[in-house]
């Protein structure tokens, strides 16, 4: 059988760093609570269009309590500019109200208690827990599943497999970088069609194009 050659991650995220010195998230928020609302805001929705409706929502709604106890029909009017926003209306009340009920309307750090909360799994439970409060996370959304795939750190399609596959691999204290850096890469670079391939900082490091021309 051939020996399949494993991509070397270390020199891979010295090279994304490189490019990508000071990733940051794209959405904005000031506290746990704002990025939290912002990334279940964010499904299936730009964060350019999150960050419009988020600059007055976070206007009116300051804390939790102010969440848990909105109108449903107003914020879905609010919000209605991301999409899906009935289920995404009733998704932040009910995530609010168990804020408030099981965690004196602060945001927990941990894995087992953010996905708790309605409207959080493991992706957007982990931005929060890199962007946050600063721990050490990597979010697998499409991006970051792409790049990964097309590199071949991971070859799985569920974004579970891939983000235990990634954390095995990458620099321990390098995830939350990273995981901003691959998800600049595949939007800048790494596109779904037509990736530049012959700009990317790392063509030397992948085949995907030779695979696929």
């Amino acid at each position: 059988m051939p020996v399949v050659q494993m991509p070397d991650a270390k020199k891979i995220t010295r090279l994304l760093l490189n490019k990508y010195q000071n990733p940051e998230s794209a959405l904005n928020f000031s506290n746990p609570l704002q990025l939290l609302m912002a990334t279940i805001l964010s499904a299936r929705c730009t964060d350019v269009k999150v960050n419009e409706v988020t600059k007055g929502l976070f206007k009116k709604y300051h804390s939790a309590k102010d969440f848990a106890n909105a109108d449903q029909v107003s914020l879905e009017a609010e919000i209605r500019p991301t999409g899906f926003y009935r289920n995404k209306a009733k998704m932040l009340i009910e995530c609010c109200r168990k804020l408030e009920e099981d965690f004196k309307g602060n945001v927990p750090d941990t894995m087992k208690e953010l996905t708790t909360l309605s409207g959080v799994g493991r992706k957007t439970a982990n931005v929060v827990l890199a962007c946050a409060f600063g721990k050490q996370a990597i979010a697998v959304d499409t991006h970051v599943l792409r790049v990964s795939n097309r590199l071949g750190l991971s070859f799985s399609n569920n974004p579970d497999k891939v983000e235990q596959e990634l954390v095995a691999q990458l620099p321990k204290g390098k995830l939350t970088r990273m995981h901003l850096a691959l998800i600049l890469h595949g939007r800048q670079t790494c596109v779904s069609r037509k990736p530049k391939c012959g700009d990317c900082v790392l063509n030397k490091e992948c085949d995907w194009r030779e695979k696929n021309a």
